[in-house]
């Protein structure tokens, strides 16, 4: 499947085994192009049968916080991807939940849905409204799945370091216009983590307003093998000034949990937690 997760490992041993594990990485990155390195992205095991829990803080331009706490469910169908979550606090947000289909087959266009208590309804989150932003933050619905490799052109720009850590910086640009209207970005710069094929940074054009959006990975853990973002950062700029941020944290986070299918679906959206 060609899939981009949005959206570490370097093992502690003697100096030796250090330098040649970067030896390696160099020689990896003059091998690989940006498709094969975005292609190790997409294999990479991002763990299945998930449970976490998040607080996401939304900070306006002045600096004004609001936290909302969600739990987050996560399943592999085959191929295919689903996640559930459900927000807990605060009260005006309390039993939304949010379904995502990730499907595998190119052809097909991820399925979203939104329950929204106060209306006890479920909405489907239409191709036209994907780069929306999701739930007030700045993160866009589209930003909530992966993205088909076969719809961007990939151009190693260089290899380089990240808070001293080896990546490759890749330009990832949509070669369709769908594409661009549904998640909203026109191009992409990435880096990805050369030992463990992370994207840790990605600076992304937006369409609309002549702004870019900031995407950091403030905090990367291994948790049962399986690296996982526990801090991200997203930030809304337009040229030098912050227009609104979101911070996202995950903790008590769980793989190979016991997860039934019928977790993930519009009835569990409306039942909640």
């Amino acid at each position: 499947m060609n899939r981009i997760r949005v959206p570490w490992s370097l093992v502690v041993a003697p100096l030796l085994c250090v330098a040649a594990f970067f030896a390696a990485a160099e020689a990896a990155a003059e091998a690989l192009s940006g498709r094969e390195i975005m292609e190790r992205v997409d294999a990479r095991d991002d763990g299945d049968n998930s449970i976490q829990d998040l607080e996401m803080i939304l900070i306006d331009k002045n600096g004004n916080q609001r936290k909302r706490s969600i739990r987050s469910f996560g399943k592999d169908k085959g191929e295919d991807k689903q996640s559930i979550m459900f927000f807990l606090t605060p009260a005006d947000v309390k039993d939304t939940g949010f379904l995502t289909y990730d499907y595998d087959d190119d052809d097909a266009d991820d399925d979203q849905w939104l329950y929204l208590p106060a209306l006890k309804k479920v909405k489907r989150i239409a191709s036209s409204d994907k780069s929306g932003s999701f739930m007030g933050s700045d993160f866009s619905y589209a930003d909530m799945t992966e993205r088909n490799l076969d719809n961007y052109d990939y151009t190693l720009m260089k290899e380089t370091e990240v808070d001293g850590v080896p990546v490759w910086q890749v330009e990832s640009i949509p070669n369709n216009e769908k594409e661009i209207d549904e998640t909203g970005y026109t191009k992409s710069v990435v880096f990805i983590r050369m030992d463990n094929y992370v994207v840790i940074r990605s600076v992304n054009w937006v369409k609309k307003g002549k702004r870019l959006k900031y995407f950091e990975v403030e905090t990367l853990e291994e948790i049962d093998d399986i690296w996982v973002a526990t801090e991200m950062h997203m930030t809304l700029k337009k040229g030098k000034k912050t227009l609104h941020k979101t911070v996202l944290t995950s903790s008590n986070v769980r793989f190979n949990q016991d997860l039934a299918e019928s977790q993930f679906t519009t009835r569990q959206l409306e039942k909640g937690l």
